[in-house]
């Protein structure tokens, strides 16, 4: 037995979401409110006899392994860890013995930053001008305070360390965990005087601290942080994660701020789908962690030449990861924290009308050069195409050469020349053009609801598999529907358990998903009734299909393609065409 299936023999599925739905029982399943749509009729349905569970609302399904997921943000070895812990398995006895003996160690570090937590969390409730500067300077409420587990760090130099060694923790654990540090003076605490303010994981957990001076001092650094360390990793870490991702999922997008303290009050004024970096070092790790969440990630830096330099680093980040990523505009260059203190409702207004990054960054651009100049020119494209060079979308690409082109009076061609001498050819790979939230959420959930409830018909009723006989697999928009599709074609006949197949045992959840749908949808009604839904389906499929195909050769040719690359977009708009009239019977 491997650790996975240990987990499962030791939690029911029922009981782990549970946690995060509440569930009655309907008949042999248990039913529920959808935790990522806000749906008043109960769709959500869990299976504890198949251990697997399907939200019809918004098309999403799995084990609990994908659901922990899809709810914390996690990947599957963050899911994994947190399921062990919850059933009690030590995943050490699955790895070598050396990640077995990290796996202990990590647990001490965590015990040693809860216990420093703590004892900065009793120093601040003693120190008046701490307690000053968060409640009063700073404005935050004592259950604010509370929530996000403020304190202070003595300036004694050794308190924090005098009180784990009491506790048990040695001089390593304490260094390691980046509470420790040998100064001239000798050991000692690595935070002194300051107000400190806890980074959890997304699960809750401290692995670090921010820790900020009382009073600003030219010859000292206004912030500073703990060091890397097994448990933080400054360019994996999202501020505040943990008491945002509820709000992010309800709001469908996430705001990320410059600071804590910009996160810190905007969550005191009600706006909780923030979060923050380090600075401005916005990273692949950090847009993928938030992407696991929402595809809609919106900026708040400051207006200087940081925060123009941050939003050029993470356009390409961005389209590499597969996200939106637009920018927002404070009114009058204010901060988060001052606008949120002047008016919360501008604040919540703001961040509802982003612009879309690249956009937002030639618009910054257009007004510090002059691009009537020749040097204006060049240093504009210089900039803006160095971005564009690295979008994954030719589609986007396009667009914005076309874009520039005429913002600048430049040739296309020109500028086409310029990203070839850069040392660097456009990628090829397609993805989705950037879209609004609201479009992408109703397009992606109908496609996988659609796509899902044929593929429970032609598995489970094997008299309608002649209608997808002849349907392309690029229809379908999830590699595993895809897969699973054309062993379905290869063998029209097959009417065993597909999981007993080796060559589909990776899709063994995906198969018990969609036996779920047709249990729940399907399973009494009459067989002609049926055939018209999976036509009516599968039509719905194709079309969608073809319309997207259509709008992406409309761009493209848009975009003044060659003379033989239009001839080619042109035939395959009539293989589209052709396509439509056959799924449509005309």
């Amino acid at each position: 037995m491997d650790a996975v299936e240990e987990i499962k023999s030791r939690l029911a599925i029922e009981d782990v979401i549970g946690q995060y739905v509440q569930l009655k029982r309907a008949g042999r399943n248990l039913k529920g409110l959808s935790p990522f749509t806000n749906e008043r009729t109960a769709s959500f349905v869990v299976s504890p006899e198949k251990q697997i569970w399907h939200d019809f609302s918004s098309g999403k399904g799995g084990s609990m392994f994908s659901f922990v997921m899809e709810m914390e943000g996690l990947d599957f070895k963050g899911a994994l860890e947190l399921l062990a812990r919850k059933a009690g398995v030590d995943l050490g006895q699955y790895r070598k013995t050396t990640s077995g003996g990290q796996g202990k160690s990590k647990e001490r570090l965590y015990e040693a930053l809860q216990a420093a937590t703590h004892f900065y969390q009793v120093q601040f409730s003693k120190h008046r001008p701490a307690l000053e500067y968060v409640l009063q300077k700073r404005g935050f409420s004592k259950q604010t305070a509370l929530e996000w587990r403020l304190g202070y760090s003595p300036e004694s130099g050794t308190a924090l360390v005098d009180f784990l060694t009491s506790k048990g923790f040695n001089e390593q654990e304490i260094k390691a965990a980046g509470l420790g540090t040998q100064r001239y003076r000798g050991w000692g605490d690595m935070f002194r005087g300051r107000v400190m303010i806890p980074l959890a994981d997304a699960q809750g957990r401290v692995i670090g601290f921010t820790a900020r001076l009382l009073q600003d001092d030219p010859n000292a650094p206004k912030y500073i942080n703990t060091p890397q360390t097994v448990l933080y990793d400054k360019s994996r870490h999202v501020f505040g994660l943990h008491l945002a991702k509820e709000a992010i999922r309800k709001s469908t997008y996430v705001v990320v701020a410059e600071g804590q303290l910009d996160v810190i009050s905007s969550h005191q004024a009600g706006v909780r789908q923030v979060v923050a970096t380090a600075g401005t070092a916005l990273t692949e790790q950090h847009l993928k962690a938030l992407g696991r969440f929402v595809p809609d990630i919106r900026l708040s830096f400051d207006a200087d030449k940081a925060g123009l330099n941050a939003t050029e680093r993470a356009i390409p980040i961005a389209s590499k990861v597969g996200v939106s990523l637009s920018i927002i505009t404070l009114p009058g260059g204010k901060d988060p924290d001052e606008l949120i203190r002047q008016d919360p409702t501008q604040w919540q207004s703001t961040i509802e009308s982003p612009q879309y990054a690249l956009d937002w960054l030639i618009e910054r651009y257009q007004k510090q050069l002059d691009i009537t100049s020749g040097p204006g020119k060049r240093r504009f494209s210089d900039v803006i195409m160095a971005v564009v060079r690295d979008l994954t979308d030719p589609v986007e690409q396009e667009h914005y050469v076309a874009r520039i082109g005429a913002l600048i009076g430049v040739s296309r061609e020109a500028l086409l020349a310029k990203l070839q001498n850069s040392g660097s050819t456009p990628p090829v790979r397609l993805k989705k053009p950037a879209i609004t939230q609201g479009q992408l959420d109703k397009a992606a959930i109908d496609l996988i609801k659609t796509q899902t409830n044929l593929l429970a018909l032609v598995i489970f009723r094997t008299k309608l598999r002649d209608l997808v006989a002849d349907l392309s697999p690029h229809v379908l928009p999830s590699p595993e529907a895809r897969e699973l599709l054309v062993f379905l074609q290869q063998k029209p006949d097959f009417a065993g358990d597909i999981t007993s197949v080796p060559a589909l045992l990776p899709l063994e959840d995906y198969v018990k998903m969609l036996s779920l749908t047709f249990v729940e949808l399907y399973q009494d009604v009459e067989l002609l009734e049926l055939s018209n839904e999976a036509t009516r389906l599968r039509n719905h499929l194709v079309s969608r299909y073809v319309n997207t195909q259509k709008s992406r050769i409309s761009a493209e040719l848009a975009g003044n393609p060659s003379d033989s690359r239009a001839q080619a977009l042109m035939e395959a708009d009539k293989k589209l065409n052709s396509l439509l009239k056959i799924y449509r019977g005309n």
